[in-house]
């Protein structure tokens, strides 16, 4: 069924692929409607921010559970574990931490904490600075070195 749903699936190692957008595309989306309903003062843009960031965390944990399962299973180099997947698995677990932080801020003080509004939009920004970072990681992983999908043999050595 998957084949015929989603032919790419079957190239895949694990469903980890799949799972990783949805928190890169939500916590960016809360990020910025947070950053909007700071600016124009308008708490009904705040609720969107507030579901996109409940989304994000949701999805995140998903992405987080996903790679853990997968890790063991991932065909790359011992030296490319080292160098990518170890900084890409502890930056996006902080990611990750600082969602859920997040979010039990704003379920407390729905949707958008007045007091401290400008640490929180901090911690926002500094979360897509340690995503970022992360996901340019995985890129490294998925692009360089096939950590993906199986086009080419593995493993593939680490190299600068």
């Amino acid at each position: 069924m998957w084949e015929t749903l989603l032919p790419g699936v079957q190239h895949l190692q694990n469903i980890h692929p799949i799972i990783v957008h949805f928190p890169l595309a939500f916590l960016v989306g809360a990020a910025l409607f947070y950053v909007l309903a700071w600016i124009l003062k308008k708490e009904q843009i705040a609720l969107t921010a507030f579901l996109l960031l409940m989304l994000g965390t949701l999805s995140a944990s998903a992405a987080v559970g996903t790679g853990l399962h997968a890790e063991e299973g991932v065909m790359v180099s011992q030296s490319v574990r080292e160098h990518l997947l170890d900084h890409h698995e502890g930056l996006m677990l902080t990611t990750t931490g600082m969602s859920v932080v997040l979010s039990i801020w704003a379920l407390w003080k729905r949707p958008f904490p007045e007091k401290g509004r400008p640490f929180f939009v901090l911690l926002l920004v500094a979360m897509l600075v340690v995503m970022s970072i992360g996901a340019d990681y995985a890129a490294r992983m998925v692009y360089d070195y096939n950590a993906g999908g199986n086009a080419c043999s593995q493993p593939i050595e680490f190299t600068k």
